[in-house]
């Protein structure tokens, strides 16, 4: 390609060349057609217009052949410009095809699927581990009810008044099935989160 469109601006180059010469010629011909004019050699002048006609027309021919030329050399840097980007093309189309080979789908889904069950299974764990913790801070403070009650009991028995005394309020002894209720619940939330554990660990 590169050959080709060198021949054609070589070409282009002689066009211009003798075009320019046959301008000079045609230049040095009207000088002499008014020479033999002012001689009154109408003879000649008109032989010399005669070749002059024929040297414009040559001319002009010159000129549109060298047009065509570098309408072709123009196509020609259209056609490389084209191929260059077609190469380009298929190695971009060869990268894409070798990453899409190596993009395993079901894999990458595999993954997500493990990664969220992971990601549940520890947020499980974490709940458990706040239960734990809120079931022995819970424990401090049930010890020191059951003291409340205990002592309760013995002032009944022997016949005292005890709420002014020790300060203790009828709440800590109303207190005592609710709290009861809601370790039952718990209890049920603690067995409900352990089966849902269960099943994932199963499910891996």
């Amino acid at each position: 390609m590169k050959k080709y469109k060198r021949g054609l601006d070589r070409t282009i180059r002689d066009l211009d060349k003798e075009r320019t010469r046959l301008v000079q010629q045609e230049k040095k011909i009207t000088i002499e057609m008014k020479k033999m004019a002012k001689q009154d050699q109408m003879d000649s002048v008109r032989i010399m217009a005669k070749d002059l006609v024929r040297t414009r027309k040559f001319s002009q021919k010159m000129y549109r052949m060298k047009t065509q030329i570098q309408g072709v050399s123009l196509r020609l840097t259209t056609m490389q410009a084209t191929g260059q980007m077609t190469k380009a093309m298929m190695g971009v189309t060869k990268a894409m095809q070798m990453m899409n080979a190596k993009m395993n789908i079901p894999q990458m889904q595999a993954v997500m699927r493990e990664f969220e069950k992971q990601n549940e299974i520890m947020g499980m764990k974490e709940e458990m581990m706040e239960d734990a913790v809120d079931e022995a801070l819970d424990d401090d403070l049930d010890a020191e009810e059951n003291e409340e009650v205990e002592i309760r009991k013995v002032m009944d028995e022997i016949g005292l008044e005890t709420k002014q005394q020790l300060n203790i309020t009828g709440g800590s002894l109303d207190a005592a099935p609710q709290k009861q209720a809601a370790e039952e619940n718990d209890a049920e939330e603690d067995k409900a989160l352990e089966a849902r554990l269960a099943a994932l660990k199963s499910a891996k």
